[in-house]
């Protein structure tokens, strides 16, 4: 076996040195891991006082289950009215014929609403996950979360959606407006949020310069005089 300079093996030499180097364990936890405190502090700055990893993926489930839900009421309605006009020439004349009429539209209902729910779960939710992730891309972009990036990213997958669906101009500018709303109204019940747990918000900061500024521009010909 190959030893050392000093007579040691090798291999126990290594095994010395990589004990000696790493952390100390303390209960359980490297001392690189972050203390409670600045885990609730990382807690408390997010966003609705949930981060990304968290809030992310608690709007795409929510929103597809919202989704899911419409999906499923227009769904079973349209199914059951397409069955009902695609055998309105044919009803069935005996009672196991309206049995077997009632049990095929049942299932024709059940089955189209089900489809439509999860199509229409799917394209809600990743519209919704693409406008909480464009925030958070703008969050991180300019160093600060207010309603100007909420309704930026409303605004830009509004602009996507009426892209992707080949709306005309009327009806992409009534989306847009829309968003804008939806933007304002949920961005500032989020900056009201932030405001309440005694958060930092970007333009609330600038209003509150804007304010001393002007304030120390009166109050110095006063002190002159």
């Amino acid at each position: 076996m190959a030893t050392a300079n000093s007579g040691m093996p090798v291999s126990s030499a290594a095994d010395a040195h990589a004990a000696s180097s790493a952390p100390t364990l303390l209960n359980g936890m490297s001392p690189s891991q972050p203390s409670q405190e600045e885990i609730d502090e990382f807690w408390r700055q997010s966003r609705l006082s949930l981060p990304d990893v968290v809030r992310i993926p608690l709007a795409t489930a929510a929103s597809f289950t919202v989704g899911m839900g419409l999906g499923v009421a227009h769904g079973s309605t349209m199914a059951g009215m397409r069955f009902r006009a695609e055998h309105a020439h044919k009803l069935p004349t005996t009672t196991a014929g309206w049995y077997l009429y009632h049990k095929s539209k049942n299932y024709h209902v059940a089955y189209g609403g089900i489809r439509e729910g999860l199509r229409m779960g799917a394209r809600v939710s990743v519209w919704t996950t693409a406008i909480f992730g464009i925030e958070t891309l703008l969050d991180r972009y300019r160093g600060t979360q207010d309603l100007v990036n909420t309704v930026l990213a409303s605004v830009t997958v509004a602009g996507a959606f009426s892209v992707w669906n080949r709306f005309p101009l009327a009806t992409a500018v009534r989306t847009t407006k829309t968003a804008i709303f939806v933007g304002f109204a949920y961005g500032g019940l989020q900056d009201l949020a932030s405001l309440v747990r005694g958060r930092r918000v970007g333009y609330v900061d600038f209003l509150q310069r804007q304010f001393r500024r002007e304030e120390s521009s009166v109050a110095s010909p006063i002190r002159q005089g």
